[in-house]
């Protein structure tokens, strides 16, 4: 694996601090999960069902990790005028050679509509653009989840198509996939 750069120890953007998940975020991330289960869980297998909040310290472990191993960049967002943990995200699915990444995200309940997840976007989007030199980041959003696709386009990615029956819902039930993605200018 070529990994002459590494992930980022954390991102500063207008609003957020973003940074890696580590040990001991497990009860944050535990109570963001809980209050925010009932929108995300159409979306996102892994909020269904209720986690413990030993399973959640043992991702952010599991998280770090793969951060220090250059695999993955699992993040939290945290307000930085609250430090509350508003909602989290991502750089998966690493490929150096290639240097492509898959982008995730999800929003804490309380906090959507206010534009906080379009920066986190937006602002791991420039990391990886302008130091880590990624060719490709890669959004895949459920077609039905129309608040996550229009967060993509604003976020500056384009749609590059529709794969019909791609996938299941965490319900069981066949999914279109709308694929995003962002190339170097």
């Amino acid at each position: 694996m070529d990994t002459p750069d590494i992930f980022p120890d954390r991102l500063i953007s207008d609003r957020l601090l973003i940074r890696p998940a580590a040990p001991g975020d497990g009860e944050a991330f535990y109570a963001a999960l809980i209050e925010s289960q009932a929108e995300l869980s159409p979306w996102l297998a892994w909020t269904f069902p209720p986690p413990s909040v030993a399973f959640c310290e043992m991702e952010c472990r599991k998280a770090h990790g793969c951060y220090l191993l250059g695999e993955d960049l699992m993040v939290f967002l945290f307000e930085r005028g609250s430090g509350r943990l508003v909602g989290g995200g991502g750089l998966h699915k690493a490929d150096w050679k290639l240097r492509k990444f898959e982008v995730g995200y999800w929003c804490r309940t309380g906090h959507g509509g206010q534009g906080l997840i379009t920066e986190a976007v937006q602002t791991l989007a420039d990391h990886a653009m302008t130091v880590l030199r990624a060719n490709r980041l890669e959004l895949s959003v459920d077609d039905n989840n129309r608040k996550s696709w229009q967060l993509a386009e604003r976020a500056g990615f384009s749609l590059e198509g529709l794969h019909r029956n791609a996938g299941f819902t965490p319900q069981g039930r066949l999914r279109h996939l709308r694929i995003y993605a962002k190339i170097p200018a």
